[in-house]
């Protein structure tokens, strides 16, 4: 018997003092109001009063200490995989708006629907669906919890959707800690994930956002 529900939960506040797009770079951890953010989606899911079979985490720093609160409530040990990570990008420990300023930077901007700065939007869903599936399939009974990051989250969301990957960064619905609630239905060409439920169960005023692209 395979999983019931799947919870893809977005990382709390990171302390990044300079607001640069920290990416998948070392030492950037939770901030202090990103660690309250991360308990308060943990404990949105633990009041659900569901059990929790799985917790697969991405291996970044600011993923694995959003997971720690679910490891607490839940009393489970996180599955660490690869493929939830943050996507890469050429703009990686740079402030956005000074890069986007100097010219020699506007060629990763030629093709939006790629993304051209990073890695492409159809890879990064063919990977999180992957791992989606095998966390879903592994589990014999109970929720999974998948502990990522904004831009993974969103495409996977726009894909269900059957919407357009590209998309305007800006306007993402992903926030800090959020909870994006997700089944796996049978549909006459095979299983079709369905999403069913958005929540932001964290309190994110004055909160800095700046390291995702």
């Amino acid at each position: 018997m395979p999983a019931d529900r799947l919870y893809l939960v977005r990382h709390g506040e990171v302390h990044n003092p300079r607001r640069v797009l920290y990416g998948r770079l070392p030492g950037f951890g939770l901030s202090a109001d990103g660690r309250r953010m991360a308990r308060q989606a943990a404990d949105h899911v633990h009041g659900l009063h569901r059990p929790i079979g799985a917790l697969v985490v991405s291996p970044l720093q600011r993923t694995r200490e959003s997971a720690e609160p679910f490891e607490e409530l839940f009393g489970i040990d996180p599955f660490i995989d690869e493929r939830i990570i943050e996507p890469t990008n050429v703009f990686e420990g740079r402030r956005m708006r000074q890069a986007l300023a100097n010219p020699v930077n506007w060629r990763h901007l030629s093709r939006p629907e790629i993304p051209s700065w990073g890695e492409p939007y159809e890879r990064i869903v063919a990977r999180m669906h992957a791992a989606m599936n095998d966390a879903w399939d592994r589990t014999t009974s109970g929720d999974v919890v998948l502990v990522s990051h904004q831009l993974p989250i969103w495409v996977t969301h726009l894909a269900v959707a059957g919407e357009p990957l590209r998309h305007d960064p800006r306007r993402r619905r992903c926030a800090l800690s959020s909870v994006t609630t997700l089944e796996r239905h049978d549909a006459s060409s095979g299983w079709a994930w369905v999403e069913t439920a958005y929540a932001e169960p964290a309190s994110t005023a004055g909160a800095v956002d700046v390291g995702a692209v």
